[in-house]
């Protein structure tokens, strides 16, 4: 049996999925666009926000709330692919990614629940 000390090492090691994703409502077409430099935990942890009703969006968190986690799901629209050096920060990254998917896509207003950011 492997040492469970090594399975975390292993994991740990193991580049997880990291992106952009957008959580959208399906009874109102509203969507809420995100970053993650782990894509599953952040799944988890915004699903886990919006059952309990603590979710830092409070008009997404309102929303859900009304229509019901049938109504909303959790896509990925884009990967960033790692690189060789572990060490390799990519918040930088992130943001630039995200940005162009805020620009894209537009989830402000009646089209989402992202606010614009003051320039």
């Amino acid at each position: 049996m492997t040492d469970k000390k090594e399975l975390k090492k292993q994991y740990k090691q193991t580049a997880q999925p990291m992106g952009i994703f957008q959580i959208r409502n399906m009874a109102t077409g509203k969507i809420f666009v995100g970053k993650s430099k782990n894509l599953k935990s952040a799944f988890n942890s915004n699903l886990f926000q919006l059952e309990t009703g603590a979710h830092m969006n409070k008009a997404l968190q309102k929303d859900f709330s009304q229509f019901g986690k049938d109504n909303f799901s959790f896509e990925v629209l884009d990967y960033l692919e790692p690189k060789e050096d572990k060490k390799y920060d990519y918040t930088d990254d992130l943001k630039v990614l995200e940005q162009m998917w805020l620009e894209k896509l537009q989830p402000y207003d009646e089209k989402g629940y992202n606010k614009r950011k003051d320039k």
